[in-house]
């Protein structure tokens, strides 16, 4: 793999340009040992191999989207100054950036009034709206369907809010039925509706959740973090589509621009549609919120110190990449569906694999075929395995059996859960080299 260099020189241009700005300041350098530096670095360097290639469209395992040049250049170039986007004093110019680049994600989701940040990542941001959640609705339950994300259970678990789990029907997505025969019992504040599961991509249906809030009172929280962009693309199924037509009706939204955003790790973002909440963040700080009457983030943040740097790097993103519809960086993600889509059709077209899933977005899940859960778990696990010897990394997750079964009756389930093969396509490039991805696999499959 060619590690990509040009940015090097960009990087010096906007180091020398950032340096303009402190002119007027007598001269100063920090002093190090530039020998050890570089010994030291290059040793890290060295360790640094002993990494999968992330980067590399022959990598498509887990979700590991490399950030874009752009992105690395601002974060490294924000590096120098390391503001700090906590309160004004320590990132001045930093969080008007956060400001305009969240206020640039809420109008995405057709949001004009908002209140929001950044974070560390998804993790902390649905936390925050979990948070809040149980702040507006005290003490009452928060439900999420069984593909969502496993963080919501324990996030819960710290929060000490009561969780349930709901059902979810043949295509791994919330069952509405399931979920309204829990909201009879009149004791749940919140629902999270997970548009892109982590594991599948599976999109819960939107729609038909709203239709319940005419019988019951909850809220509503979107856990977008990995698919969040795809509110920019109208070439997804019907059922995604008609989701993301209606984001702008719910209560919170999570998205993880360290995903599809292009953005290094950690970069995560939560956006409120009611800017009232922004009361129950209230706190007094002796010293850190008097320098202006302009808003902190630190006022409306559970996260006290937080990289400016994440912010100038999302930010200076957005403007090379504007989020629109049938714009440049929609475009990269309808790369991706499209790689998805050609992958899952070769895979359903193969009969030495089963499908059990089409995608709702760009990642795959498919298998080897067999009679029994557990030797399609064995199978999988030797593709996987074989799959790196050739260079090609692919990731293996825990699918319930039933629905595997749900989808080829003849499979015998003798385990609880089948160990499946995902691919997430995620990055636009793997459209182009899905036929030496699918001449590695083929040529894996032949050998087993």
């Amino acid at each position: 793999m060619t590690i990509e260099m040009q940015s090097i020189g960009i990087l010096e241009k906007a180091m020398h340009k950032l340096a303009e700005g402190y002119t007027d300041l007598p001269e100063f350098q920090t002093e190090y040992d530039q020998q050890r530096a570089e010994d030291v670095l290059l040793l890290a360097a060295e360790r640094m191999w002993d990494n999968y290639p992330y980067p590399h469209p022959l990598y498509a395992g887990q979700m590991l989207k490399p950030p874009h040049p752009v992105a690395r250049m601002a974060y490294m170039m924000a590096m120098w100054i390391n503001p700090n986007n906590h309160a004004l004093d320590g990132g001045k110019a930093s969080s008007a950036m956060e400001k305009e680049a969240v206020a640039g994600i809420a109008k995405m989701f057709g949001w004009q009034e908002h209140l929001g940040h950044l974070t560390g990542g998804g993790t902390l941001a649905n936390l925050e709206a979990l948070w809040i959640a149980n702040q507006v609705h005290p003490g009452k339950k928060i439900v999420a369907s069984q593909q969502a994300h496993y963080t919501h259970n324990r996030i819960c678990g710290v929060l000490q809010i009561p969780f349930e789990s709901v059902a979810v029907d043949d295509n791994a997505r919330m069952d509405v039925a399931a979920l309204e025969e829990k909201l009879k019992l009149g004791d749940i504040g919140t629902v999270v509706v997970t548009l892109g599961t982590t594991a599948v991509g599976s999109v819960d249906p939107l729609p038909e959740i709203l239709a319940l809030q005419d019988k019951y009172d909850f809220r509503i929280h979107i856990d977008s973090a990995y698919g969040g962009y795809y509110k920019l693309v109208d070439t997804l199924p019907s059922n995604v589509c008609d989701a993301f037509a209606l984001t702008h009706r719910v209560d919170s939204i999570v998205i993880d621009p360290h995903k599809h955003g292009l953005q290094p790790y950690g970069c995560g973002c939560v956006v409120f549609k009611d800017p009232e909440v922004g009361r129950f963040y209230k706190h007094d700080s002796p010293y850190t919120y008097f320098s202006s009457e302009e808003l902190h983030l630190g006022e409306i943040s559970l996260e006290c110190s937080r990289a400016g740097a994440s912010a100038v790097a999302l930010w200076t993103t957005m403007q090379m990449f504007p989020l629109q519809a049938s714009g440049e960086f929609a475009n990269g993600l309808v790369s991706c569906r499209r790689a998805a889509e050609a992958f899952f059709s070769r895979l359903a077209r193969d009969d030495r694999f089963i499908t059990p899933l089409v995608p709702d977005m760009d990642i795959v899940m498919w298998a080897p075929k067999a009679m029994s859960t557990s030797e399609i778990s064995r199978l999988s696990d030797q593709t996987f395995h074989a799959a790196e010897k050739q260079h090609l990394y692919l990731a293996t997750f825990s699918f319930p059996s039933h629905l595997i079964q749900k989808a080829y009756p003849e499979v015998v389930v003798d385990s609880e859960y089948t160990t499946c093969l995902r691919s997430s396509l995620m990055k636009p490039e793997h459209l182009d080299w899905l036929d030496r991805i699918w001449h590695i696999l083929d040529k894996v499959q032949n050998e087993l």
